[in-house]
């Protein structure tokens, strides 16, 4: 029998990725999509016309407890990943209850379900590194045993959901492990998010475009040209950035490890500590993939956090899921950066 698994999140960042991973490796995917029908076209650009249609979709929201208890009870899944989430910092703050909502009784909707109607499903639940705060602004390296230090909405709700999942697995209510996720980017990543929004603007001025209509900047724009220049937040934080391809190839793993001994056990995932570098190495890279010259990168205060909730750095250790599974990251940056510069010139260029 073919192994079925459920990955929520669709149409979102990594949830194609992950889909076309286990497409690939001929497994039955089902998708767990809020809207209908209509919402698959949002996948083209990662995934293709085929692989969609391979895709078994199920539509429901995550916080109808009903639907997921019918799909969950229909469908047996061997596994689900689930990906679903409010992960934008920023709308944390100014919808926390929509925030919590979705990301604390989404999950709890799910482990729920597959306590009571398909118990033999391995749940992975999709946690953050953001659960560590700046912890590691003075260079400490964060394990799984670093505790908490929540600094916005979005990291308590995933901590709140990993708290789930370490009571129900105690207590052997359900089988599963929690995958924390450090900075990743790549095709798809939304422009919301930063190095994507670089991308985008960088993708607009390749297709003639002027992407700083309503650039709000801290600096005199007077003799600046905008077709010559993007508009950019702090880039002095410190990240080891992955390929959202690499982490999904993490979850898969996890997954096809995973053993009764192991449940409830957390993993981080996250590039090596000697890639760590500041933001800036990231937009300096996408201009460079460009083949744009001149580029003025211009401070926009849209794009700053506040001081306290902006993590200076976080640097992972990888040891522990490295140890299970020997998973490492396998692309260079250069190649994800570029591949993310060509998903939005191939966006922007279909929308014009």
């Amino acid at each position: 029998m073919v192994k079925r698994y459920l990955v929520t999140g669709m149409p979102g960042f990594v949830a194609p990725h992950m889909a076309k991973t286990l497409l690939k490796e001929g497994y039955e995917v089902h998708g767990l999509m809020r809207g209908g029908t209509e919402r698959k076209n949002e996948l083209l650009g990662v995934m293709s016309g085929e692989e969609i249609d391979s895709v078994k979709f199920q539509y429901a929201d995550l916080t109808d407890r009903q639907d997921i208890e019918e799909i969950i009870q229909k469908n047996q899944y061997q596994g689900v990943f689930h990906l679903g989430a409010q992960s934008h910092q920023p709308t944390s703050h100014k919808d926390l209850i929509s925030t919590f909502k979705s990301n604390i009784m989404g999950t709890a909707n799910l482990i729920d379900a597959i306590r009571n109607y398909s118990p033999e499903t391995i749940f992975q639940f999709t946690s953050t590194s953001v659960v560590y705060g700046n912890l590691g602004k003075d260079g400490q390296v964060l394990t799984e045993d670093t505790p908490f230090d929540p600094i916005d909405p979005y990291g308590v709700s995933k901590i709140a959901s990993e708290l789930q999942m370490e009571e129900r697995t105690r207590n052997g209510l359900i089988n599963g492990y929690t995958a924390r996720p450090f900075s990743h980017t790549g095709p798809g990543r939304p422009r919301n998010f930063s190095i994507a929004c670089d991308a985008y603007n960088l993708a607009m001025l390749m297709n003639g475009k002027n992407p700083n209509e309503d650039m709000q900047s801290m600096e005199d724009l007077e003799n600046i040209d905008p077709m010559k220049s993007i508009s950019v937040g702090n880039l002095t934080p410190k990240r080891s950035v992955i390929d959202v391809r690499d982490c999904v190839e993490a979850y898969k793993q996890l997954m096809f490890n995973f053993k009764e001994s192991l449940n409830g056990e957390v993993y981080n995932v996250c590039g090596e500590i000697k890639d760590v570098s500041p933001m800036q190495k990231f937009t300096d890279i996408l201009i460079e993939e460009s083949g744009l010259e001149g580029i003025v990168q211009v401070k926009d205060k849209r794009f700053f956090r506040p001081v306290k909730t902006d993590i200076q750095v976080q640097i992972g250790d990888t040891q522990k899921i490295t140890n299970l599974t020997g998973w490492k990251p396998q692309i260079p940056i250069k190649d994800t950066l570029r591949d993310l510069l060509d998903y939005w010139k191939q966006k922007v260029e279909d929308k014009y």
